[in-house]
């Protein structure tokens, strides 16, 4: 386990990349932290690390982003589901047999979805800038 202190958005985004540079395909990253803590940020900072060009924000309401390019990116915001099966109704194992790295916000809402494997962020609110990162299940270069 590590932890980083994050002392602004663009810290947030940075970290994300280090941590997805390092990423083999197939992986799940499980997002803690409350509303507005910075996760979208850190997602945002992964597609960056991955070589990814696109625009990333919260799938809230569609429930799953796809980022495509040399390398594969699934953004999902579990909010608005009630628990794991709702997750594997719209296709959780599809998703993680195409071997891309699967980030998921609100992870707490689906844990009993993951196998154990996965790439644990929590992210804390210390002030309005300042956050701090806690990484299990992956160590930074």
């Amino acid at each position: 386990m590590s932890e980083y202190i994050s002392h602004s958005e663009q810290d947030t985004e940075d970290l994300g990349a280090r941590l997805s540079k390092q990423l083999p395909g197939g992986a799940v990253v499980a997002m803690y932290g409350d509303l507005g803590a910075g996760k979208t940020a850190f997602v945002r900072g992964m597609a960056r690390g991955m070589g990814l060009n696109c625009r990333v924000s919260s799938p809230t309401f569609t429930i799953v982003n796809e980022y495509l390019g040399e390398r594969e990116l699934i953004h999902f915001d579990m909010y608005r589901l009630s628990g794991a099966d709702e997750l594997f109704d719209i296709g959780w194992e599809d998703y993680l047999s195409r071997g891309a790295v699967c980030a998921v916000e609100w992870s707490e809402n689906v844990e009993d979805a993951f196998f154990g494997d996965e790439v644990r962020v929590t992210i804390e609110k210390l002030s309005d800038r300042e956050r701090k990162i806690t990484i299990e299940g992956a160590e930074l270069c």
